[in-house]
């Protein structure tokens, strides 16, 4: 091949390698897709939808009461929703949600959520840098309250989710 030709072949396929070295990128910094495995977070998320998990919003911003987020559980990744944060103390008593003997409303749809403390998983208070994890569907969901999951480092988080966009595209709350 010619020199001529060379520069018309990298010239016909540079686009496509720009846009994939693109597309590698913002999966693997920035944003990608997740797909919801179970019922453990209805009625906000139900099996098989899609949601975006935004792997960049925690190098950015703290993690916050009430984020969804995507958990790496050894080689499974859990949605669920974060309870209770670091320094605080958790309990449910009678389907109401304690932080630190203070009554804390939950601002979104859940099942019911069986009377739980902190303790019964063997913490008074969440450690520096663990947090405390529940699914929505709180009959059927396998979250914090399990001394198998317990609670979650922070480095297990791998971001959070704001959006489902399968079957339809709607904000998460």
């Amino acid at each position: 091949m010619n020199k001529e030709k060379l520069k018309k072949i990298f010239k016909d396929i540079y686009p496509y390698v720009l846009v994939v070295i693109i597309v590698i990128l913002v999966r693997s910094f920035l944003v990608t897709p997740a797909k919801v495995d179970g019922s453990s977070m209805e009625p906000t998320l139900s099996n098989n939808n899609l949601v975006m998990l935004n792997k960049l919003d925690y190098r950015l911003n703290n993690i916050s009461r009430f984020d969804v987020v995507v958990v790496n559980i050894g080689s499974e990744k859990l949605i669920k929703r974060v309870i209770g944060l670091p320094s605080e103390h958790i309990e449910y008593l009678n389907d109401t949600l304690y932080i630190d003997g203070i009554i804390t409303k939950e601002p979104f749809n859940h099942k019911k959520t069986n009377n739980f403390k902190l303790e019964n998983i063997g913490y008074i208070n969440i450690p520096a840098d663990k947090y405390f994890v529940v699914g929505d569907n709180r009959g059927n969901s396998l979250d914090s309250r399990s001394p198998r999951i317990g609670l979650i480092d922070k480095k297990q988080i791998l971001g959070s989710v704001s959006y489902k966009f399968f079957p339809s595209i709607k904000k998460i709350k």
